[in-house]
């Protein structure tokens, strides 16, 4: 594998070129933004031609993909943590949804996956397919018996979905005022957490 600049350190493997060109993204979005970080800027930071990013990435918007998708593993490990003694289901997907609202706004990286802000900047969207398997997985891994609440694993992509599309509504127009946790809590255990309760009886 021919490299060229890399500032005089060439990655030694194919996976550490890639690990780099995604390093080097996400200090360019920090610097600069989604919308205004370009394949150039990412090459500069990196000493390298473009020719060198587009061996490993075809588009800007794949790098920053897999910027969103490394952020968002960090940060589903960390509410994970926060959810680790809730057992009920629907309490669950309430508190995950109100760790989201609070905490995503200071995590960049984690709303390049949910596509806040410019939706034309790249591919990955609250609703592509991509993210719906990517919220299911992380359902999967909630501490709850979906079984035992009568949801099926065939249910957890719907699932998903609708937690996307209210995830990503309440944190691009937020309620006027805003709803503080109480509040929002309030809200979501009317209209949203009936629907994973079991029916008595």
């Amino acid at each position: 594998m021919a490299h060229h600049g890399w500032a005089g350190r060439p990655p030694a493997t194919e996976a550490e070129a890639r690990q780099r060109i995604i390093d080097a993204t996400a200090r360019c979005v920090d610097k600069y933004g989604v919308t205004k970080t370009t394949l150039s800027d990412v090459a500069t930071e990196l000493g390298v031609t473009r020719q060198t990013v587009y061996r490993h990435f075809a588009r800007i918007g794949d790098i920053v993909g897999e910027v969103a998708a490394q952020g968002a593993d960090a940060f589903v490990d960390r509410m994970l943590a926060h959810l680790r003694d809730v057992t009920d289901p629907a309490e669950a997907v309430v508190e995950g949804m109100i760790f989201c609202v609070r905490t995503i706004p200071a995590e960049p990286r984690v709303s390049l996956l949910l596509h806040l802000g410019d939706t034309a900047a790249f591919g990955r969207g609250a609703t592509t397919a991509d993210t719906i398997a990517y919220g299911a997985r992380m359902l999967r891994r909630f501490p709850v018996d979906w079984a035992g609440a009568g949801i099926a694993d065939a249910d957890l992509p719907g699932l998903a979905e609708i937690i996307m599309r209210l995830l990503t509504s309440l944190l691009q127009h937020p309620a006027e005022p805003p709803h503080d946790e109480a509040r929002l809590r309030e809200f979501l255990n009317r209209w949203l957490a009936p629907a994973l309760r079991r029916p008595a009886g």
